[in-house]
């Protein structure tokens, strides 16, 4: 249980000023945070992971290699290129 004077405690060590409504509204705050975890801990422990909600192994299609463009064809529509190259602005 988070008493006023931890809260009070607390914004002393991270050097917050805090008005009497908010170490109020904190206190009551950090209680419900832990309270949470209470009902985190009755959760049985041999509940698998989710890790999706459909099941969904693998959406992704089979990596295969293909042949890429050519460095010409890339070029092609260039508006600048040297030296087989893009080409841009000089930046000083």
């Amino acid at each position: 249980m988070i008493t006023k004077k931890n809260v009070e405690h607390i914004s002393w060590l991270s050097r917050i000023k805090l008005t009497e409504e908010e170490k109020e509204k904190f206190t009551k705050q950090l209680n419900y945070i832990l309270d949470y975890f209470e009902t985190l801990d009755e959760v049985e422990a041999d509940v698998p992971p989710t890790h999706h909600i459909l099941g969904i192994t693998n959406v992704f299609r089979d990596d295969v290699a293909k042949k890429s463009i050519s460095q010409e064809g890339a070029l092609e529509n260039a508006p600048k290129k040297e030296r087989g190259y893009f080409k841009g602005p000089r930046i000083v």
